[in-house]
C-alpha cells in the first residue's frame, strides 16, 4: 500500500476525476498495484521493443510505471476524456514521446492497436465486454506473438490463448499461440 500511494505521490497524480459515469460492463477507475506492474515488466517481460497497450488506461499511471520501468512504447486507451485528459498531462511532464493517447471504448479501438505486442488488463471490463475485446484483437495473433498481462480478471479460454499459470500475487500471463 505505500509503494501505491508512493507511485501516485511520485507521478503528481493527486485528484482523480470523477468517472461514475461508465457504460454497462466497464470498472471504475481503480489504480494497478505496483506488485502487478513490477510483476508484468518482469514475467511477461517488458522491454524497449514492446509497444504496450492498456486498455482502460485511466489516468495513465500503470502506463507511465511500465514506460518507467521497461523503456517500451505505450498505448493508453480510456474511454472517459476527463482521466484521458490527466493522463495526457502525466506523460507531457515526463516529457516522454513513446506514448500514443487512444480515446474512446478499447472493444472500438482494437483497428487502432495495430502495433501492439504487450496487453496490460487491470478489471478494464468483464464478461461479454471482455470476449468481444478479445475478439477484436485476435486478428493481430495472427501476425505476431501477442502477450497478455492480467491482474485480477482472468480470460475466458479461447484456442488462440495459452496460459502460462499464476505469476505473482494476482497477475497472470497469457501469450497467443
Amino acid at each position: 500500500m505505500e509503494r501505491d500511494a508512493w507511485l501516485s505521490t511520485a507521478l503528481g497524480l493527486r485528484e482523480i476525476p470523477d468517472d461514475s459515469q461508465l457504460p454497462r460492463g466497464c470498472v471504475p477507475y481503480l489504480p494497478a498495484p505496483v506488485d502487478a506492474l513490477l510483476g508484468a515488466v518482469d514475467e511477461v517481460p517488458i522491454t524497449e521493443t514492446d509497444v504496450v497497450v492498456d486498455a482502460g488506461s485511466g489516468v495513465g499511471r500503470a502506463a507511465a510505471a511500465i514506460q518507467l520501468l521497461s523503456g517500451a512504447h505505450v498505448m493508453c486507451v480510456e474511454l472517459q476524456p476527463q482521466l484521458l485528459g490527466v493522463s495526457r498531462a502525466l506523460f507531457e511532464r515526463l516529457e516522454s514521446a513513446r506514448v500514443t493517447h487512444v480515446d474512446g471504448d478499447a472493444v472500438e479501438q482494437a483497428s487502432r492497436l495495430e502495433a501492439a505486442t504487450v496487453f496490460f488488463l487491470y478489471c478494464p471490463f468483464s464478461g461479454e465486454r471482455l470476449s468481444r475485446f478479445l475478439e477484436a484483437v485476435r486478428p493481430l495473433a495472427d501476425r505476431r506473438r501477442l502477450r497478455f498481462a492480467c491482474v485480477d480478471v482472468p480470460l475466458p479460454e479461447a484456442d488462440w490463448l495459452e496460459p502460462r499459470g499464476s505469476a505473482a500475487g494476482s497477475l497472470q500471463i497469457y501469450d497467443s499461440r
